[in-house]
C-alpha cells in the first residue's frame, strides 16, 4: 500500500516504483502487451527511417504508444473486474468488452495513421 503521507521527492520516487511494478505486472500477465511492446520496438526504427518530418515520426511512434497506453488501462480494468469475482455478471462482461473495444479503436487509429502517412 502506498505511503499516504509521502510528500515531495519521496512521493515521486514511490510513484516511479509503483509504475515500474505496474509495467512488470502487465508484461508478466498480459500477452497482448508483450506483443504491442514488440510492435513498438520494431515500428520505432521504421518510423524514424520512413517519417519525412519530425511530426510524421512523432505521429507514427505516438500511435503505437497510444495502443500500449490503452492496453495498460484495459489490463487494469480487467484486473479489477477479476478481483471482484469470476462469476458471470453482465456489468463485468460489459466493462471488459468496453476495454477491449478501446484497444481495438487505438489499433485502428494506429493503422490509419501509418497508412495515411506512408501511402
Amino acid at each position: 500500500m502506498a505511503n499516504q503521507n509521502a510528500k515531495g521527492l519521496k512521493r515521486l520516487i514511490n510513484a516511479c516504483i509503483f509504475s515500474v511494478a505496474g509495467f512488470k505486472a502487465t508484461w508478466t500477465h498480459e500477452e497482448a502487451f508483450r506483443q504491442e511492446v514488440i510492435l513498438f520496438v520494431v515500428a520505432t526504427p521504421i518510423a524514424i527511417w520512413l517519417g519525412q518530418s519530425t511530426i510524421e515520426k512523432l505521429l507514427l511512434i505516438g500511435s503505437i504508444v497510444l495502443v500500449m497506453l490503452v492496453e495498460l488501462l484495459n489490463s487494469a480494468v480487467e484486473a479489477v473486474v477479476d478481483r471482484v469475482g469470476f462469476e458471470h455478471h453482465e456489468l463485468s462482461g460489459r466493462a471488459k468488452d468496453i476495454g477491449s473495444a478501446a484497444v481495438m479503436m487505438s489499433l485502428a487509429w494506429a493503422a490509419t495513421t501509418w497508412a495515411l502517412i506512408l501511402l
